[in-house]
């Protein structure tokens, strides 16, 4: 009889965590100097603007008996937001944009985990962007999970996750639609266990 999808996310996880607790979830905490935030946006039709968010900070509770049963919680600071051109980035902070002054940080709390595949999971959660909250969710991919043996020696896990986050849905309307209200974003991060 074949395993089930939440089976096999388990076993992944187990057979690459010989030092996981069977009984409780391990807390992991986001490691900043190997995490990137990523995303992309239209602009105008004639190119695809890339940025990245620089200032995060998170914890992971992996359950790897029971995956299902983890929980993320991020929070980035929106004067983090990075396009490379400091006229933009400086334009972004504003009140058009994010606001920083009134909104200096975007959050998300993962609220559900499902099982998609041996190795991947939607993790549903509450995004909180300019002081609104919205359902998002994460379509996740589990990587690895070892000890570091680069020379820090700390056990980690690494993970990829996609989203598209619509900015109208949280206020944020500026030259919408010749600037593109989807963003497109790409989370690639490893988790430092604690």
């Amino acid at each position: 009889m074949p395993l089930s999808r939440k089976a096999l996310f388990a076993a992944a996880l187990i057979s690459a965590a010989p030092f996981a607790s069977a009984f409780a979830a391990d807390t992991y905490a986001l490691d900043p100097a190997h995490t990137q935030t990523i995303f992309t946006i239209d602009h105008l039709g004639f190119s695809t603007i890339t940025g990245a968010v620089h200032d995060l900070k998170g914890t992971l509770l992996l359950d790897t008996v029971k995956p299902e049963n983890s929980t993320v919680a991020v929070t980035m600071g929106a004067d983090s937001v990075d396009t490379g051109f400091a006229a933009r980035d400086k334009e972004l902070q504003g009140p058009m944009f994010f606001n920083v002054a009134q909104f200096p940080a975007m959050t998300f709390k993962s609220t559900h985990i499902k099982m998609t595949g041996a190795k991947t999971a939607d993790i549903q959660g509450d995004f909180t962007l300019l002081g609104i909250t919205k359902p998002l969710i994460l379509k996740t991919t589990f990587n690895r999970m070892a000890q570091d043996t680069t020379g820090t020696n700390v056990y980690k896990a690494g993970f990829t996750a996609t989203t598209t986050i619509r900015r109208s849905e949280f206020g944020m309307k500026a030259y919408v639609p010749y600037v593109g209200d989807d963003v497109h974003v790409t989370i690639n991060f490893e988790d430092i266990k604690q």
